[in-house]
């Protein structure tokens, strides 16, 4: 199935880094002192922060507990958690990420807290000035910040800060794992809890559509999703916004077809591709039926979803069967994350079908 959008980064993310370091005004023209911020300078004042892309150690951006109100977007801080959200270097460098708006956070909690050992830490909840704790975020034991709408406004991302009251910053969650392409030694054993279905992403490009197959697979109870090189960040702020928070909550590994073929050999999985058919094809392409689902009920698979702008890459066209969605329409495609939809509620584990 065939698809449009732009090209955004790679797969694998930066090593942790060294430093963070600010450029201080007493410096001399010729001469520029770098020091480091501590906590009690993080008030609300005008200072230029320059955050190298490699920086580490999150203590240097940790709010003191006696910080209960922030005003003003020069703030180090706000600083920080802006870069979080526009950096996907930066994001995973520092391990956090953003995430913006009540339901979210509400689902990534409760979530969280149902697990027998827990998969995400809540670092600093941001709240909207003069509005009441929204519910179900009163319960959660953590740093509470006052921000102004103007600072909300500014993290948030959105043109009217009023639809928005909380912003969490968040680790990002254990059950992410990004391996590096060249690592051949990997334990495929401790990627996912349950590897009956496993929904793999070959390249998706469009945050919406990563963030929307996240939470669709999520809501069919799909053991876990495996990125290949190509996708974008599924913790970018559209994918975040898109799979609402989903990323929290659903194993994620990010790695190679070798990764992808290590895992499949493990566990004798079938891999299955959606494409979008054709008459031009020098393979057979399957039909997506009930009976072709009856068939894989017990198989463990994983189902390959290619990107909005080539579709399949060659790899998957090449070890893959494909399958088509039949159509009544004359349409060349469908797209990749309402493809994705019919795939996972027809191929989910069979004692989750309600229809």
């Amino acid at each position: 199935m065939q698809y449009t959008y732009t090209a955004w980064a790679p797969t694998t993310y930066p090593p942790l880094p060294k430093i963070v370091t600010v450029k201080s005004k007493l410096s001399s023209a010729k001469t520029q002192i770098p020091i480091r911020y501590s906590a009690h300078e993080y008030s609300n004042n005008n200072d230029n922060i320059n955050i190298n892309d490699d920086a580490d150690d999150d203590r240097k951006f940790a709010l003191p507990y006696y910080v209960k109100n922030i005003t003003s977007t020069s703030n180090p801080f706000v600083k920080h958690c802006l870069k979080l959200r526009q950096s996907s270097s930066y994001r995973h460098s520092h391990g956090s990420a953003l995430v913006v708006g009540t339901t979210p956070i509400r689902e990534i909690y409760n979530f969280n807290r149902s697990l027998q050992e827990r998969t995400v830490r809540m670092d600093c909840l941001l709240l909207l000035d003069k509005v009441e704790v929204p519910e179900g975020l009163d319960i959660i034991s953590t740093h509470t910040v006052r921000v102004s709408s103007v600072v909300m406004k500014k993290l948030s991302g959105v043109q009217s800060s009023e639809s928005i009251e909380a912003i969490a910053l968040m680790k990002i969650p254990t059950s992410f794992l990004s391996i590096d392409v060249n690592q051949k030694e990997a334990d495929c054993r401790s990627w996912f809890p349950s590897i009956h279905r496993i929904l793999v992403l070959d390249g998706i490009q469009d945050p919406g559509n990563l963030g929307t197959l996240l939470r669709t697979a999520m809501a069919f109870k799909w053991g876990g999703v495996f990125l290949l090189p190509g996708c974008c960040d599924p913790f970018n702020e559209k994918a975040l916004r898109a799979s609402r928070g989903a990323c929290f909550q659903l194993p994620i590994v990010s790695g190679s077809w070798y990764h992808l073929e290590v895992l499949k050999d493990e566990f004798q999985m079938k891999l299955l591709a959606g494409h979008a058919g054709g008459n031009e094809e020098p393979r057979p392409v399957l039909q997506l039926s009930q009976e072709l689902v009856d068939s894989f009920a017990g198989v463990p698979l994983c189902l390959v979803m290619g990107s909005e702008g080539r579709g399949l890459s060659e790899e998957s066209q090449r070890v893959c069967e494909l399958v088509t969605i039949p159509m009544q329409g004359e349409f060349e495609s469908l797209n990749v994350s309402v493809a994705g939809g019919i795939f996972l509620y027809m191929l989910q584990p069979k004692t989750q079908r309600f229809i």
